[in-house]
């Protein structure tokens, strides 16, 4: 079963990357944001009504859920689409698959697990995989922000800032399970506060909430909104309940080879030396934090 969620997250978390990239440009993000977690919000509601499982929150929780929402449904994502406008959809998921090592900061900073000298070397070596691919201290900051042979290095910047929120997304949701939220009303709860947020930005800007008519953006539109929010999130944060924040994130180690696949296929990605070094920098600094027998066989094998 466990296996099963596990694959499931690879190949939808893979695949929406290039979804973000179809409908990156054609509206403001937050426009787009605010519409795929307001329908997967609409979608997962109807699903814990008609099952008899939605249950009240006490007012309390919201203290954890709102903050959730902020980091998870809402922040995160502005921060990778606007990366994307910058970066291949391929690139942002290399980098995203960084949250492994921001998993393992932030349950030294929430729960106080103290990382071991594997998780710090781990760490290391993706930084330097980072630099590598921005071309840092390779000859300085050239066109678009990139560095000779590397990527734009605000672009990356964003990528790391989304996938950070990300991460404190994932400590956020545990708190609520484990002040009393079951998982679904958890997440339910968090994607309202998320299009909360987004909908007074747009308010605040005074941009409105019009989307493109667009049939390949109302595709990808409903493709994120549902197998990419609702079935994903789901799956992933089920995982993180049952075998720990770190080995779920296995998930985004694996997802971005997916990514890249269709990056290269679908967006015409051209390689550079350093853009290879830097992604193979980055995934093996996430092995060498987690790729361990025992845990590989604990992830498949557990019930």
């Amino acid at each position: 079963m466990l296996a099963a969620l596990f694959l499931a997250v690879v190949l939808i978390w893979g695949t929406t990357w290039f979804a973000i990239h179809v409908q990156v440009g054609a509206t403001r993000p937050d426009v787009a944001i605010f519409w795929r977690f307001l329908i997967a919000a609409l979608t997962m509601g109807a699903w814990l009504a008609l099952s008899g499982r939605l249950r009240r929150v006490p007012a309390r929780l919201h203290g954890w859920l709102a903050p959730m929402g902020a980091c998870m449904f809402s922040g995160n994502f502005l921060a990778i689409y606007d990366a994307e406008t910058l970066l291949s959809s391929g690139m942002v998921s290399v980098i995203f698959s960084m949250a492994t090592l921001f998993n393992t900061l932030n349950q030294w900073l929430f729960f106080r697990r103290r990382p071991d000298g594997r998780g710090m070397a781990g760490g290391c070596v993706a930084i330097l995989g980072v630099a590598v691919m921005t071309g840092v201290g390779q000859g300085g900051m050239g066109h678009g922000g990139a560095g000779h042979g590397g990527i734009d290095a605000r672009g990356a910047g964003l990528a790391l800032f989304g996938t950070f929120l990300f991460s404190c997304g994932n400590m956020l949701s545990r708190r609520a399970a484990a002040a009393g939220t079951d998982l679904p009303n958890a997440v339910f709860r968090g994607m309202l506060w998320g299009c909360l947020f987004l909908a007074v930005r747009l308010l605040a800007t005074g941009h409105g909430f019009a989307a493109p008519a667009d049939a390949a953006w109302i595709a990808a539109l409903l493709y994120l909104a549902l197998p990419g929010s609702v079935v994903a999130f789901l799956a992933y944060l089920h995982l993180v309940h049952r075998i720990g924040a770190d080995r779920a994130a296995y998930t985004t180690i694996l997802s971005p080879a997916v990514a890249l696949i269709i990056s290269v296929v679908c967006e015409g990605t051209r390689w550079t030396a350093n853009m290879t070094l830097g992604i193979a920098l980055i995934l093996l600094g996430n092995l060498v934090t987690f790729a361990r027998a025992d845990r590989l066989l604990v992830l498949f094998c557990k019930p």
